[in-house]
């Protein structure tokens, strides 16, 4: 259906532009080669370029429109241009009014770890309780009719907003969505509709994005304090060190604040048993104990899935029917993925921890059913924030009693020199820069109650370096090392 921005009053055009907008437009975007005629195009400053520079190719390939912001140059087009305070956010907004409907329940989860994991586990929860229900992020789309690989946390506005369309067109009621920080602060998740959001917690990640951790943590707030409504859910995990801060923004912003964990006094984590895959929790909620049986190991996966369970039940499941479907769990892909065992019982998982708390909690997990070493292989990406390299290395060195270090999407760096700011943490650690070889070389070192973590990669397919993408699975190169170990 064809829209006007005069139509549009929530937009951040000045009042008398949107007046005149008279424009009628088909569709959306901010891509100027993916423009079809009789689309609105949106020129967003990005952070090499503006947008505003691609606005004559739009223009040339049929848009009727163009949306910007105060200061951009577009130069001399033949169609409207529009000035607009926020043009990330009307874009989003639009893109939103475009694609109605939407699911009836969305709820999004933001924190520096857990998150693709909270939002699988959500889903499962939905399904469990019966509900056709979507998850939406790292790893892609997942639903019953609906499968998308995809590279972004949390996808740009007009195609998230297409997929949500899609999902309600096919009977999904119910989605969870990743928020990643670079997500909240470019508004690509403005205009959803969100019934719920939770926390799970912060670290250090995206320094090259976000000057200070506390604009990091100013953006992954967004979603409390701007995008949910007053009211609504914020389930928030307890035991992290950013917790309280997180709570008071969601105080501040008037939310109906649900924390869990073992401080929790929505779900509240009373004991838990680790063993070797599985681990066994009681946890009361509402006056009543459960006991769990989560088939999935790891303190932090106790964490995402009552942070999991918490956006469920404040969203209309039984209490009784959300910790039932704990127990039949799956993990998310690359998420402290059980590759398989040496011949001798040594075990062998794939984990995506790029970042220094997600390392850290892993080989936190694994060290409490661990009976001889734990050993992990890791590297660090290029072109991403330089100064998590050594805090990474000194997180291995800590934790890890074997430690190789390799290569992980070293891209236009020198992959040596990325190796070398991480060894300078931890000297004694072994340098295999080909990351099959250093797989392969800790598979053979392994004995008996051995613990090997291989992390960085998780469910990625591909290592990119010098400009090239090869294909490259961490799933694929462990069991090809224990197939080879075993003979």
């Amino acid at each position: 259906m064809p829209m006007r921005l005069r139509d549009l009053d929530e937009l951040s055009v000045a009042e008398a532009e949107r007046e005149s907008a008279e424009i009628e437009f088909q569709g959306i975007s901010s891509d100027s080669r993916t423009v079809q005629p009789g689309d609105l195009f949106v020129a967003v400053a990005g952070s090499k370029t503006d947008g505003g520079k691609f606005a004559a190719a739009a223009v040339a390939q049929g848009a009727v429109a163009v949306l910007c912001g105060p200061d951009a140059a577009v130069g001399d087009i033949s169609v409207p241009v529009y000035k607009s305070r926020e043009p990330r956010r009307d874009l989003a907004l639009i893109a939103a009014r475009l694609r109605a409907p939407q699911p009836e329940t969305v709820v999004a989860v933001t924190g520096t770890a857990g998150k693709t994991s909270v939002a699988s586990f959500t889903r499962q929860i939905y399904a469990h309780a019966g509900l056709n229900a979507a998850s939406i992020g790292t790893t892609g789309v997942d639903s019953p009719k609906l499968r998308i690989d995809s590279s972004l946390t949390t996808p740009d506005p007009v195609y998230l907003h297409r997929i949500l369309n899609d999902l309600a067109g096919a009977g999904t009621t119910h989605v969870a969505i990743e928020a990643s920080s670079h997500g909240l602060d470019q508004c690509r998740l403005d205009g959803v509709r969100l019934a719920a959001g939770a926390f799970t917690n912060l670290g250090r990640d995206h320094m090259d994005y976000h000057p200070t951790i506390n604009e990091y943590f100013s953006a992954k707030m967004r979603l409390f304090d701007t995008l949910i409504a007053k009211g609504k859910p914020a389930v928030i995990f307890s035991d992290d060190t950013f917790s309280a801060a997180a709570i008071a923004a969601s105080n501040d912003a008037k939310l109906n604040v649900l924390t869990v964990g073992r401080k929790g006094n929505f779900i509240a984590l009373k004991r838990v048993e680790h063993e070797r895959h599985r681990q066994s929790a009681e946890v009361a909620c509402d006056g009543v104990t459960y006991r769990i049986e989560l088939p999935l190991a790891g303190d932090f996966q106790i964490a995402n899935a009552l942070v999991s369970a918490g956006l469920a039940i404040s969203t209309g499941v039984p209490a009784a029917t959300a910790f039932e479907a704990l127990e039949h769990l799956k993990g998310a892909p690359g998420r402290l993925d059980l590759v398989g065992q040496t011949f001798n019982g040594a075990l062998v998982y794939v984990d995506y921890s790029h970042k220094p708390d997600a390392l850290e909690q892993v080989l936190l997990s694994v060290r409490p059913f661990t009976t001889g070493k734990v050993a992990v292989v890791f590297g660090a990406g290029g072109d991403r924030d330089p100064g998590k390299r050594p805090i990474m290395g000194e997180v291995a060195g800590r934790l890890a009693d074997r430690v190789y270090v390799t290569d992980d999407n070293p891209r236009s760096e020198e992959p040596a020199a990325i190796r070398a700011q991480i060894l300078g943490a931890v000297p004694t650690a072994a340098e295999i820069g080909d990351r099959g070889e250093a797989i392969r070389t800790a598979i053979a070192d392994l004995e008996r109650g051995d613990t090997l973590i291989i992390a960085g990669k998780g469910h990625e397919t591909g290592q990119t370096a010098k400009g090239k993408t090869v294909h490259f699975s961490d799933h694929e190169e462990a069991r090809a090392a224990l197939s080879e170990a075993a003979r």
